[in-house]
């Protein structure tokens, strides 16, 4: 599905990634290979995060969140990745597990303010 917008939310075990348009909604869950309760081998993180990065492959805009450093170094792995999704990569912020249809609507307020101070004003 391509879409504009996404949210994703991870801790090492998951992600919740769910694109969204203004009339579709479209969410998969990703299962981290680690059975490490809170964090995973390298090569493990490494193969989570790049299955995360390639279901974002069509978005224009993604908002990254979670509880705990999963977040954090997603962001920094997509840094070190040429072809991984950092120049989409809007925000990162903290959240608690919130259901699939919170993450939608807390994503939708997120990026309706971060178009909203995206817009130059010498062009409205």
């Amino acid at each position: 599905m391509s879409t504009f917008h996404a949210v994703v939310w991870m801790d090492h075990q998951e992600a919740h990634v769910v694109m969204f348009d203004r009339e579709h909604v479209e969410a998969q869950r990703i299962q981290s290979r680690s059975h490490h309760k809170h964090q995973g081998k390298a090569s493990d993180t490494a193969a989570f995060f790049a299955e995360v990065a390639q279901a974002l492959t069509d978005t224009h805009e993604v908002l990254v969140t979670g509880p705990g450093l999963a977040r954090d170094e997603f962001c920094d792995w997509c840094a070190a990745h040429p072809k991984s999704t950092v120049a989409i990569i809007v925000d990162s912020i903290a959240s608690d597990h919130p259901s699939d249809a919170q993450l939608v609507a807390m994503a939708k307020q997120y990026f309706k303010k971060f178009d909203a101070m995206a817009i130059d004003p010498s062009q409205a």
